[in-house]
């Protein structure tokens, strides 16, 4: 059997029970470092944002960041976690480049949170309870690019370091072993490293976006055939970077395991690379244990201290949560399950609630935000938010509609200006001339035409089959390009036609 053989989900969960466990790894988006003062910023030249302590330089002493730490608190009393009134730093060993002092400051015996749980919502309205071991606060590595053909270390002939990310504020969520989900652990994965995402949102600490790795996922899958009660052998698949590819790397590490396992094969301890291309995962390292690491407490940081009046300052900032903000919204709004999951998962909730506010109704804020704005996000493959679309934009539209001056089909065709850049709705209205004509006498012309090119319309419509009358309102607003009031068409064609209002 290849390393690569698979079985299908459905026989690999009919024989064996999926046992997940996930390391989210959360950017902190503070102004500075974890332990510097070096500028905590994405996307500047290379190296440009460190200091001799990110470098790891002889004599230097690093200082913890507050903000960072007070952000941890936050998360875990998000988490439901018990927040440990004692915690401290330890250093833990290995050599990589992009580490520079060739030890990563982490916390290990005492985290700062730990104990926690949170509610995990799936689709179909089933909740899970996902249990929290610890949520703790570490500093990140630095980055490194493989430089050759496909960009992999396999291939490269050298590689490039880039430090601005050493030293950057890391909250590492790690949850206890979850078992039960069966066929659907792929869509649990998923869903709870979305949680955990919006709770970050929510709580302002982190940007979250996963695209850019302020959000990574580290994915441990295991198997245990259905009769037993020890658990099996865990690959842990690395630097999971979409939601999507989540659950996809759950579900091949599920096939895979089963293949292995119904094999009569060991599964290897090992970390896995997800290639999304082929939306498989590839052999890493053999996965370390902690004895490996060689923690020991770091010596030039104090533990840090969180007494009672700190701890209820922090508890009375925090947001209303996701889930509960979820729940009262989709109440308040009126709108169907289906409409409500639609417009979760296209992570429009804001933007939505956002022109709620700003004046239109939920069916309107729905309709444009989740109809053609999503149409037009998903051929330019962005989100809807992306388009340069802004809920002023929608309430500006629907006004516009609602008064008549446009109808839908042209405002399908104004939102398409607008995310051109080409202005407000009004303004592109303007410009463009595509306001409604009901003007009667510039509507004649296209109505006589109609009738005259469609006599058997006509006859039906005369001898009392009034609904066909919608045959010659299509040619009026074709003649028109679409401008026509089609009400005030309607009345004209039953005036010309002789029938009652």
């Amino acid at each position: 059997m290849t390393a690569t053989t698979t079985l299908t989900f459905a026989d690999a969960v009919a024989h064996f029970e999926p046992v997940l466990g996930f390391e989210i790894h959360v950017e902190l988006n503070t102004a500075t470092k974890m332990f510097s003062q070096a500028p905590n910023a994405f996307g500047d030249e290379p190296n440009t944002n460190v200091t001799e302590v990110d470098l790891g330089m002889p004599g230097v002493l690093p200082v913890v960041n507050r903000t960072a730490v007070e952000s941890a608190i936050k998360l875990g009393l998000a988490l439901n976690c018990t927040i440990a009134p004692r915690s401290e730093f330890a250093r833990k060993h290995y050599f990589y480049p992009d580490l520079p002092k060739n030890f990563q400051t982490s916390q290990y015996e005492q985290a700062i949170a730990h104990d926690g749980w949170v509610d995990v919502e799936l689709d179909d309205g089933t909740v899970f309870r996902v249990e929290i071991e610890r949520a703790h606060l570490e500093e990140d590595a630095g980055k490194l690019t493989h430089m050759g053909e496909s960009g992999r270390i396999h291939s490269a002939s050298y590689a490039l370091v880039d430090y601005n990310r050493a030293g950057v504020p890391l909250i590492e969520v790690v949850s206890k072993p979850i078992s039960g989900a069966g066929d659907r652990a792929p869509e649990l994965a998923k869903v709870y490293v979305q949680t955990i995402r919006e709770i970050v949102r929510a709580l302002g600490i982190s940007d979250a976006r996963m695209e850019r790795g302020n959000l990574r996922c580290d994915a441990n899958v295991s198997l245990m055939p259905k009769d037993a009660t020890q658990f099996g052998t865990r690959t842990e698949t690395k630097n999971v970077n979409s939601l999507r590819a989540i659950g996809y790397a759950v579900d091949y590490e599920i096939r895979r395991q089963a293949a292995v396992l119904s094999a009569g094969d060991p599964v290897v301890q090992q970390t896995r690379h997800w290639q999304e291309d082929t939306r498989t995962t590839t052999p890493g390292r053999t996965k370390s244990d902690a004895d490996d690491y060689r923690y020991f407490p770091e010596p030039d940081l104090v533990p840090i201290e969180v007494d009672q009046a700190w701890l209820d300052r922090l508890a009375a900032q925090l947001p209303e949560l996701p889930v509960e903000r979820r729940r009262r919204l989709k109440t308040e709004w009126g709108l169907s399950d289906a409409v409500f999951r639609d417009m979760v998962n296209a992570d429009a909730l804001d933007v939505v609630e956002q022109t709620i506010t700003a004046g239109a109704s939920p069916g309107a804020a729905s309709k444009w935000w989740m109809g053609e704005i999503a149409r037009l996000a998903h051929a330019a493959d962005v989100a809807v938010t992306e388009l340069g679309i802004t809920p002023h934009h929608v309430v500006e539209l629907e006004t516009l509609t609602t008064a008549g001056t446009i109808n839908d089909r042209l405002a399908r065709q104004v939102l398409g200006h607008v995310a051109d850049g080409e202005g407000s709705p009004a303004e592109v209205v303007e410009a463009r001339s595509l306001a409604v004509v009901s003007d009667d006498a510039a509507l004649t012309a296209a109505i006589d035409t109609a009738i005259a090119s469609n006599p058997d319309v006509v006859a039906k419509v005369q001898a009392g089959k009034t609904q066909a009358i919608g045959a010659l309102i299509g040619p009026v607003m074709q003649a028109t390009g679409g401008k026509a009031d089609a009400g005030r068409v309607r009345q004209l064609l039953a005036e010309k036609l002789g029938l009652q209002a």
